[in-house]
């Protein structure tokens, strides 16, 4: 009875085994079709570049001057995306406070937005012709605009800064959140000041999510395009910016791939060590308080930290994208054959003029077709990511040896930028016997690439609180 249940039991092990490589065939299939056969062309490509050139110092200089400035940028942003996260991410987890589900929304909603709109939101505030520009000069009879914005280094940091709060405060806030009060109210029952409970009691509790969350917006502003690109202009080059240059206005393909082996090095080395702090979680010392902890402030100096973050955030989030909406529907431009001074005023031309082509431009795309064509690129990655997410989850759930080896390997797309994937798909796919370079479906594979991560984590957790015997009895 005892062998025929152990084998029985032997027999199911490996049945489930073998489910888990099945379930592994399609992922790493695609892994190794659209992700690693386009990285080998990418790497053979920079060898021969930096064998061919190895020794021309005006090759490494062009490597090195952009790599420094995103080293530079990318840290400072991340210093003050923390200096404002931080606090932000402290009061949405211990106070409650009148429209505080509003502002959590707002505040997720830039991490979304398109490069192209961040860019037009900050022109239409604080651009030359934009909304603070036009009041000053109007208020101050000033001939030329006084904030200087526009292709600086600081637009570049305040966009940054915009995009990212909104990770400090998902990550530390919800870590925050969970925290058992009880250890900081003994602390300061045992006579220790609030800055001392903070950096020895709750710091310590925190210091995982605070560091995973500090990765994090390092690498989204390591690999940042359009910010760059936009905000600061040429000047401020980047290694995704001089991967651009180089590709597609330079058409030094052996250049960018060597680029792109530069940075896809440097943005792993930090993936891999935000994995590392996304696995290591105090789990045993982050209890679930049903917002137990949350309260209104009490005293002024909770107020005033409340106010002042709320205002920050109004400043920071809401201004931005509400001077654009407001600019869509404010003339301030002359008609053509007007002359004259202009009066500001309420219009709806410009959206009227979405749908006409007045100069029968080739690559005009009327607004319907353009919406059309992001919903069906939009719906196929949602597809391709959640077949590929769903088998990878399953094939996770078996902590086996080859599949803790190949866990990892999914993770490998997070340190590929749009930027990179589109340079490794031109050097990948442009002849035969991979020509697909005319394939509609390579931008929403490259978008798949990069969602699958973020895919497996967001279900990981869902699969794990189920109960084994009932996944084992949904298999059988």
């Amino acid at each position: 009875m005892i062998f025929s249940k152990a084998v029985g039991g032997n027999q199911r092990q490996r049945e489930a085994t073998r489910r888990s490589i099945l379930f592994w065939i399609v992922p790493v299939v695609f892994l190794l079709g659209f992700f690693f056969y386009p990285l080998a062309a990418v790497f053979a490509t920079a060898g021969k570049t930096a064998f061919s050139q190895g020794l021309q110092i005006d090759m490494w200089q062009r490597v090195w001057r952009p790599l420094r400035f995103t080293f530079f940028q990318a840290g400072l942003s991340t210093v003050l995306t923390m200096l404002l996260g931080l606090p932000a991410a402290f009061v949405f987890a211990r106070f409650t406070f009148p429209g505080k589900k509003l502002l959590r929304v707002l505040a997720t909603l830039p991490f979304i937005l398109p490069t192209v709109v961040v860019a037009a939101s900050f022109n239409a505030f604080l651009g030359p012709r934009g909304l603070v520009n036009a009041a000053l000069m109007r208020w101050f009879d000033l001939a030329a605009p006084p904030v200087q914005f526009m292709n600086t280094l600081g637009a570049i940091l305040i966009a940054h800064v915009f995009y990212n709060v909104s990770v400090v405060i998902r990550v530390v806030g919800s870590a925050w959140s969970q925290l058992n009060t009880r250890q900081e109210q003994a602390a300061r029952v045992l006579g220790a000041s609030a800055w001392r409970t903070l950096w020895e009691v709750t710091f310590p509790l925190l210091k995982n999510a605070i560091f995973g969350a500090a990765l994090l917006v390092f690498l989204f502003d390591f690999t940042s395009f359009g910010v760059i690109l936009m905000l600061g202009g040429p000047k401020f080059a980047t290694l995704e910016v001089e991967i651009y240059l180089q590709a597609m206005h330079m058409l030094n393909l052996p250049a960018a791939g060597l680029l792109s082996a530069i940075q896809l090095g440097m943005t792993l080395i930090l993936t891999s060590l935000s994995a590392r702090l996304h696995t290591r979680r105090d789990t045993k010392m982050m209890p679930l308080l049903h917002n137990e902890a949350v309260r209104r402030p009490r005293s002024w100096a909770e107020r005033l930290l409340v106010g002042g973050i709320i205002v920050l955030l109004v400043l920071l989030l809401v201004l931005p994208t509400g001077a654009l909406a407001l600019r869509s529907v404010t003339r301030l431009d002359a008609e053509r054959g007007e002359h004259g001074a202009v009066k500001a005023a309420l219009t709806l031309d410009y959206y009227k003029e979405l749908f006409t082509n007045r100069r029968g431009s080739l690559f005009y795309v009327p607004p319907v077709e353009a919406a059309r064509n992001s919903l069906a690129y939009a719906g196929t990655t949602v597809s391709i990511s959640l077949v590929l997410g769903l088998l990878v989850t399953y094939a996770l759930a078996r902590r086996t040896l080859a599949i803790r080896i190949l866990e990892p390997v999914l993770m490998l797309p997070l340190g590929a930028s749009a930027i990179t994937l589109g340079l490794w798909f031109i050097l990948a796919y442009n002849r035969p016997p991979l020509q697909l370079l005319s394939s509609p479906l390579l931008v929403p594979i490259a978008h798949s690439l990069v969602a699958l991560p973020f895919v497996v984590r967001a279900l990981q957790p869902a699969l794990v609180s189920i109960p084994i015997s009932l996944r084992q009895a949904a298999a059988a």
